[in-house]
């Protein structure tokens, strides 16, 4: 079966590539390269032993994108992850993140709408909970006002995709919605590869670790959590990239319930910013500098899933610890800078 991942050299996507060619799909990788390195495919060679077919598109370009699958009428499904991510960047250029996230979005699923029969994976986030009332957030949680325009996005994004399952039978979905997803392929051939100032803690941690950065800053130690540091659900990208491959194919075997469903993906634990770094500490050998500075404006206190769902439901469930996934960042930083 051909599957695109538009997406597909970004971090969670290029994993997702490496689980879904392990697993015997043909797999089409869409990205635009705006925040990504075609050398990544060199790394999902290494791994698999074999090189997706890759399209560089700039899924903006409409009339591209009915070109594109014109000439791949045969895919069984798609996994979107094309986005522009950075939280502070969108408050600064909302019209971009709205023209990029929304525009894309919807180019895609009018493509797939023509189809008899399409299966759609979408990249959704937890930010769509923003500080929840109740721990751990289960997918019933109220969705509050997004805190950014990144936020905005996947809620938006979430909503046209529900109201196009509702009149287009044939379009099945799944929105998944992850925590913070962390760590680098065991292999490291792939990893996280930000841009710039990481948005993320654990690449700021491992830029640390390896003198790339002088100092991380820790945004506050007076929330109401046992440390007084926030609380965050950091889950290992390999786990992610298979928890996706689990819901692509619970839409080809249509075993969904509704045409449009809805899943945390986390590991169900919380872990502060001082315990990361204490983990970092133990899988590293090394004392990390790093200096705890005033809040930061939009921080929300704490955030874990309740991956109930996705266990009982999906068949899924997260492997790795947060030692295991913190080590593969710490490997993969090694690599990069060697």
């Amino acid at each position: 079966m051909k599957i695109v991942v538009t997406g597909g050299l970004g971090f969670i996507g290029s994993h997702t590539v490496v689980e879904l060619q392990e697993k015997g799909f043909e797999v089409v990788v869409v990205d635009d390269c705006s925040n990504s390195d075609e050398k990544v495919l060199d790394g999902i060679e290494a791994i698999t032993g074999k090189r997706p077919l890759f399209e560089k598109l700039d899924l903006k370009e409409r009339q591209r994108v009915e070109d594109f699958f014109s000439r791949h009428a045969d895919v069984a499904g798609v996994i979107h992850f094309a986005a522009s991510k950075a939280v502070g960047e969108s408050v600064d250029k909302p019209l971009l993140y709205y023209e990029n996230n929304i525009g894309s979005l919807v180019y895609v699923l009018k493509e797939l709408c023509k189809q008899r029969r399409a299966s759609f994976i979408f990249s959704s986030s937890c930010t769509v909970y923003g500080q929840g009332d109740e721990m751990p957030i289960t997918e019933e949680a109220p969705i509050k006002e997004a805190e950014s325009p990144y936020g905005n996005t996947k809620q938006i994004g979430e909503e046209i995709i529900r109201d196009t399952c509702n009149v287009n039978p044939g379009l099945n979905a799944i929105a998944l919605r992850y925590f913070n997803p962390m760590g680098a392929h065991p292999s490291a051939q792939i990893g996280e590869l930000p841009v710039g100032v990481p948005q993320n803690l654990v690449p700021f941690i491992t830029q640390t670790g390896i003198g790339m950065r002088e100092q991380l800053s820790v945004f506050g130690d007076d929330y109401p959590t046992p440390d007084g540091t926030c609380i965050r659900d950091y889950i290992y990208v390999v786990d992610l990239a298979k928890a996706h491959v689990v819901a692509l194919e619970r839409l080809l075997a249509s075993k969904n319930r509704e045409n449009y469903e809805v899943f945390n993906v986390g590991t169900g634990t919380g872990s502060s910013v001082l315990e990361a770094i204490q983990s970092f500490e133990r899988v590293s050998g090394k004392k990390l500098n790093y200096k705890i500075v005033a809040r930061r404006p939009g921080d929300i206190t704490t955030a874990y899933a309740d991956t109930t769902r996705a266990n009982e439901v999906l068949g899924w469930k997260a492997k790795y610890t947060l030692d295991q996934a913190m080590k593969s960042a710490w490997e993969w930083e090694q690599k990069i800078r060697g």
